[in-house]
């Protein structure tokens, strides 16, 4: 599968090489491909439309702040598009930049004929992409309006390490507000262990 990533900071480089390890065909997009082009791990950087036009789907991995300026400035590109939305938005004090709403619920009501699905957003991207590096199993949420294209990203995950009973479907766009704003328990379980690299498990009844 063809994937395009918005971004090229560590979260883009870290999926991408996972996809990439994968089987997938990916690049990366930068607003400055020549200034980002020789980061490692070494990976092809294009422009952010050259990136669009290249993704089956297209992965959001750019600054939560700045991803609905961005992004929207590539709406007809994006028609049609799959949108893997992994952003978050925390301000410099560690607070929600959007804390009466989400970015994956901007960038859906901003991008209407873009199909936009949130996952991955509540852990790091060493948990991103390796989840069985864990000492147990976890849950990896997704949030989002079209069907088709949450098999799709589902697909995705499925070739980064997350099996079936990993996978929570927590229903439309408007639930990317409660992986959104985990970022905070995110952030003081993180200070709590002295590591980022830790996942939580949805634990139903017996």
């Amino acid at each position: 599968m063809r994937i395009g990533f918005l971004g090229t900071g560590f979260v883009a480089r870290a999926v991408a090489v996972a996809a990439a390890t994968a089987g997938h065909d990916v690049v990366l997009g930068s607003r400055h491909p020549e200034a980002a082009a020789d980061r490692e791990p070494p990976l092809p950087v294009v422009g952010l439309t050259a990136a669009v036009e290249h993704g089956e789907i297209v992965v959001n991995a750019t600054p939560g702040t700045v991803s609905l300026e961005l992004l929207g400035g590539l709406r007809e590109k994006l028609k049609g598009k799959v949108l893997l939305d992994i952003a978050v938005g925390l301000t410099g004090e560690r607070g929600l930049a959007h804390p009466n709403s989400s970015i994956g619920e901007q960038l859906q009501r901003a991008l209407p004929a873009t199909r936009v699905v949130k996952t991955l957003c509540t852990m790091d991207s060493a948990t991103m992409t390796d989840p069985g590096a864990l000492s147990g199993g976890s849950t990896v949420f997704l949030s989002g309006d079209d069907a088709e294209a949450k098999a799709r990203v589902v697909a995705l995950l499925e070739d980064l390490g997350w099996p079936a009973d990993s996978r929570l479907d927590l229903g439309g766009i408007e639930t990317s507000r409660g992986q959104e704003h985990f970022a905070l328990l995110f952030l003081g379980i993180a200070d709590a262990l002295g590591t980022y690299t830790f996942n939580i498990r949805v634990v139903p009844p017996k």
